[in-house]
């Protein structure tokens, strides 16, 4: 679709999901007690410019602070939904719950994986946080509605942060291995051909298992920062070229954004594209977020997602990236290069996720 299009579609998904989210027929309780303490958006945000405008940025805390009942629209009361936790190290996680949204959200993306690397029927296997993450419904969800299975290796990231915070390398080392050991068994014993996991345990698993004999076609990664530097060398070095390479940025409250195939002009500069208009990305100025930076500039991520399940406007990622061009098949900006905001001030514990 053109630029002009795609902007109409997304005003239209804003309509419609103000309209859903703060009648009384089928809102839910915190958009409803938000509108008497501020103001009725029905009518009066027609737009996603407008929503910039009349919206402050959402504040995340809300989701683990308040019970999830507040964020059930009314049209979906009495039906049981699935909780799932985003972020954090240490205290209450913030919480997101659904119903069918991560199953959206993943055959839609389902179209931008080659079956060649991720042929119909052939295993998954996943190394990654599963337990209260959406990651985990979402990986088998995705192979499911390719006619696939998944095998599954957990890993609790929480964990891996609390160590390398408090310096003890060994264990993380200890703990990455154990997971790695049991990712090996699997490839050895079981035949997978698509394999989801972190840029970091993928390079460890290259280590111990030549993942092309192993009949590994596909590598969908998402997770910790990569440079144009590790893409390259996870490309040429791990991958060996043989492998197709699909790198992901994404969270519980998004979805998930997907990478366009790299060309020699991007000099393994990884570019992403939000899922309009489900969820929008904006690179803007930390110092003034009501505005994007220039194209090709570093800025500060700020998520909106518009979904019947739930809506969340302007929420300021703790993540930076630079603002790029709108490239087909998208004709809306991408994120390129993300990595935690103030990277390049601070040290940031990422660990192996």
């Amino acid at each position: 679709m053109t630029p002009e299009e795609a902007q109409a579609q997304l005003d239209q998904q804003v309509r419609e999901t103000i309209q859903w989210h703060f009648s009384p027929e089928t809102g839910c309780p915190f958009w409803l007690d938000w509108a008497k303490k501020n103001f009725d958006p029905r009518g009066v945000v027609n737009s996603y410019a407008d929503l910039i405008a009349k919206f402050d940025h959402f504040q995340d805390e809300n989701l683990r602070d308040l019970q999830p009942e507040v964020w059930v629209p009314a049209a979906f009361k009495g039906k049981p939904f699935n909780i799932f936790e985003t972020g954090g190290t240490t205290g209450m996680p913030k919480q997101r719950i659904g119903w069918n949204d991560y199953k959206t959200d993943y055959e839609e993306f389902s179209g931008k994986i080659s079956d060649d690397h991720f042929p119909p029927g052939g295993a998954w296997l996943m190394v990654g946080p599963t337990g209260p993450r959406r990651l985990r419904l979402a990986i088998e969800h995705l192979a499911n509605f390719r006619g696939s299975s998944c095998y599954f290796i957990d890993l609790d990231p929480r964990f891996v942060k609390k160590l390398i915070s408090n310096k003890q390398f060994d264990v993380a080392r200890q703990y990455m291995d154990h997971v790695v050991d049991q990712a090996t068994l699997i490839l050895k014993n079981r035949k997978v051909t698509g394999l989801f996991t972190t840029p970091k345990l993928l390079e460890a698993l290259a280590e111990k298992v030549d993942l092309y004999a192993a009949g590994i076609r596909g590598a969908f990664v998402g997770g910790t920062t990569m440079t144009p530097q590790y893409v390259r060398f996870m490309v040429e070095e791990v991958l060996e070229g043989q492998i197709g390479f699909y790198p992901t940025y994404g969270n519980t409250l998004m979805g998930l954004a997907a990478s366009v195939p790299i060309t020699p002009e991007d000099q393994f500069s990884v570019t992403y594209y939000a899922p309009q208009p489900r969820a929008v990305l904006r690179v803007v100025d930390p110092k003034n977020t009501s505005t994007v930076v220039d194209y090709d500039t570093w800025g500060r991520v700020e998520l909106t997602t518009l979904t019947k399940e739930f809506f969340m406007p302007r929420f300021l990622e703790r993540d930076e990236a630079m603002r790029r061009r709108p490239r087909a098949p998208y004709s809306w900006d991408g994120v390129a290069d993300v990595r935690p905001f103030g990277a390049m001030e601070k040290t940031i514990v990422e660990g192996v996720y």
